[in-house]
C-alpha cells in the first residue's frame, strides 16, 4: 500500500526537462540549475547529447553515477554528426549547423519516450539553453510551458539582439578581410540600448564575417529571435553587476524576466549537502592535486591561467605565453587541455619545465571554482567565458587578465577591464607576446593599479554574496520564478483533470 501511495505521490511531481547546449561552458551552469529545481520538489530531466554523455561516463569511470539521484535522470539525444569517441570539444560551426536540424525532431522522441515512462511524471515545463530553440518548440508542441536559460552574460545577449540590425545598417557582411586590420573594428557603436563605450569589435565576435552565409552568425542570429519566443528568461548573471543591460532588455523581451546568478552560489545557499550537489559534469577528469599544490604559496601570489573548454590557439602563442608567465616569476597554475593547439598536438616550449619546475604546475583540467577560490590564487588569466567571469571576479575575487578567443568572450572583456564598468582587468594583445604576458601578471600582482582591480573584484564579490543570499535580489528571483512556475503547472495539472 505505502509503495503504491509513494508512485502516486511521484506521479504528482511538477517534471522540468533541461535541455543543454553540448559544450561544458553551457552543462556546467544548466546542471547548476537542475539542482536548484530539483531542490524545489521538482522531477529533472537532464538532456545530454549522447556524445557528451559518453565524455561525461568516461571521465567519471563509470556510469554509476547516472543512477545514484532520486527524482533526477539523465537523457540523451543525438546532435547529428558523424559518431564519435574523440574526448575534445566538437567543431562549433559543424555542431552549431547539425543542432539546427536535428534538436527539434530529436526531442520530440526524447518528450515521447518521457510520456511513455513508467514511474516519471508527466513533463509540466522545459528550460532550453539559450541557443537550443528547438527544445522551445517542442514544448510548445507538448503544450507546456518553455523557459529560456540563457547561460552567458547579459551584455552579450543584448551583443547578439544586434545581429538583424548589423545586417539592416549595411555594416555586416564586411566586404573583405581588410576589417581586421584597417581600424574598422575601433568603429564606436552608440545606437544599442544600455551598452555604453562599445566598438564593433566588443559585439559577440561571430558577428566579423565577410558572407551572409557564415554558419555561427546565422545560427546565433535565429537562435537568439527563436529564443524571444519562451515564456521567461533565466539569466546567469544578478542586478547590480549589468543593470543598464537588463533594463534595455526588458523592452525587448516583455515577459517576466528572473536574474539568479551566480547561479553557483545560489546552489551553495538553496541545494541541500549530498551526492547530487557536489556531483560535477565535468567532461574531462579534473586534476584535485592542484589544490594541495596551490596551499603550499602565500595569499595572492599564484598567477592561474586556463582558456576554457573551448579556445584553440597556435603553437606559437603556447609558447609565448608560457615564457610570459616563466619570465613573470611568479608561482603559477596553468590548465592545458590536450585539445587546446589547432590542428597538432601542442608542446611546451625546451627547457620551460626546468625553469619552471619550481613554482609551476601544468594540469590537463582542474576544480575551477575551487582553485578561484583559493587563498594563494592572485589573477586569472582567462578567455573571459562567462563562467569564468563569474567564477573568478565573483566567487574568487579575483582581478582578470583577459585573452578572449571568440563569442561574447570580447563583450565581457570590454566590461571587466572599463574602470566604469567592472574595473577587474587588462587586456592581453590578440597575438601574444611573452613581454607582453610577463608586463600584465606583474602590474597585476606587485602595483598599486592591480592593487584597485583586485579591491574592486572583492567589492564584486561582496554584491554576489549579497544578490544570493536569503533577501537578496537573485535569491528573490529564483523563489518567485518556482513560485509562479509551480502556480503554472498547477492550472494546468487542474485544466488536464
Amino acid at each position: 500500500m505505502g509503495s503504491s501511495s509513494n508512485d502516486d505521490h511521484q506521479m504528482m511531481k511538477p517534471h522540468a526537462v533541461c535541455v543543454t547546449f553540448p559544450a561544458q561552458g553551457h552543462v556546467n551552469p544548466m546542471m547548476q540549475l537542475a539542482k536548484l529545481l530539483h531542490s524545489k520538489g521538482l522531477f529533472i530531466t537532464f538532456i545530454n547529447t549522447e556524445f557528451n554523455h559518453s565524455r561525461l561516463i568516461r571521465a567519471k569511470g563509470s556510469s554509476e553515477w547516472a543512477r545514484g539521484f532520486p527524482d533526477f535522470q539523465f537523457e540523451t539525444m543525438p546532435e547529428g554528426l558523424p559518431p564519435s569517441d574523440r574526448d575534445a570539444t566538437q567543431d562549433p560551426p559543424a555542431l552549431c549547423y547539425a543542432l539546427q536540424q536535428s534538436t527539434l525532431p530529436a526531442l520530440r522522441k526524447v518528450l515521447e519516450r518521457l510520456r511513455l515512462a513508467k514511474g516519471v511524471p508527466p513533463v509540466t515545463c522545459v528550460v532550453a539553453d539559450g541557443v537550443m530553440s528547438g527544445a522551445i518548440r517542442a514544448a510548445q508542441e507538448i503544450g507546456v510551458p518553455a523557459v529560456q536559460f540563457w547561460t552567458a552574460s547579459a551584455c552579450g545577449f543584448m551583443g547578439y539582439l544586434q545581429y538583424p540590425e548589423l545586417i539592416r545598417r549595411g555594416i555586416v557582411p564586411f566586404k573583405d578581410d581588410k576589417y581586421e586590420v584597417d581600424g574598422t573594428l575601433d568603429t564606436a557603436v552608440d545606437w544599442i540600448p544600455g551598452m555604453n563605450n562599445i566598438r564593433l569589435r566588443d559585439l559577440p565576435s561571430l558577428m566579423r564575417i565577410t558572407s551572409s552565409d557564415d554558419i555561427l552568425f546565422n545560427f546565433l542570429k535565429d537562435q537568439l529571435q527563436d529564443g524571444l519566443k519562451a515564456s521567461a528568461i533565466i539569466f546567469n548573471t544578478f542586478d547590480s553587476l549589468e543593470h543598464q543591460v537588463l533594463a534595455s532588455i526588458e523592452l525587448v523581451f516583455p515577459k517576466p524576466i528572473y536574474t539568479i546568478g551566480p547561479i553557483a552560489s545560489l546552489v551553495n545557499q538553496l541545494v541541500p549537502s549530498g551526492p547530487l550537489k557536489s556531483f560535477r559534469p565535468s567532461l574531462w577528469k579534473d586534476d584535485t592535486e592542484c589544490l594541495q599544490w596551490l596551499a603550499q604559496w602565500g595569499p595572492n601570489s599564484v598567477a592561474y591561467v586556463n582558456y576554457g573548454c573551448v579556445t584553440v590557439t597556435s603553437q606559437d602563442n603556447l609558447v609565448e605565453f608560457a615564457w610570459g608567465l616563466a619570465n613573470s616569476n611568479h608561482p603559477f597554475l596553468w590548465v592545458l587541455r590536450p585539445d587546446v593547439v589547432m590542428g597538432e598536438s601542442g608542446s611546451l616550449p625546451q627547457g620551460f619545465i626546468d625553469e619552471t619546475r619550481s613554482r609551476g604546475l601544468v594540469v590537463a583540467w582542474c576544480p575551477q571554482e575551487e582553485v578561484v577560490s583559493h587563498p594563494s590564487v592572485g589573477v586569472f588569466v582567462t578567455h573571459c567565458g562567462w563562467n569564468s567571469m563569474l567564477e573568478g571576479v565573483c566567487l574568487g575575487g579575483v582581478p582578470v587578465i583577459c585573452w578572449p578567443y571568440f563569442a561574447e568572450q570580447q563583450t565581457n572583456c570590454r566590461y571587466a577591464c572599463r574602470e566604469e564598468e567592472w574595473g577587474v582587468g587588462v587586456e592581453v594583445s590578440k597575438e601574444v607576446r611573452r613581454e607582453e604576458v610577463e608586463r600584465m601578471i606583474r602590474q597585476v600582482m606587485d602595483t598599486e593599479r592591480g592593487e584597485n582591480m583586485r579591491r574592486r573584484a572583492l567589492e564584486w564579490k561582496e554584491k554576489a554574496e549579497k544578490a544570493t543570499r536569503f533577501g537578496g535580489s537573485s535569491f528573490v528571483n529564483f523563489e518567485k520564478f518556482v513560485k509562479e512556475l509551480l502556480e503554472t503547472y498547477s492550472s494546468i495539472s487542474l485544466s488536464k483533470n
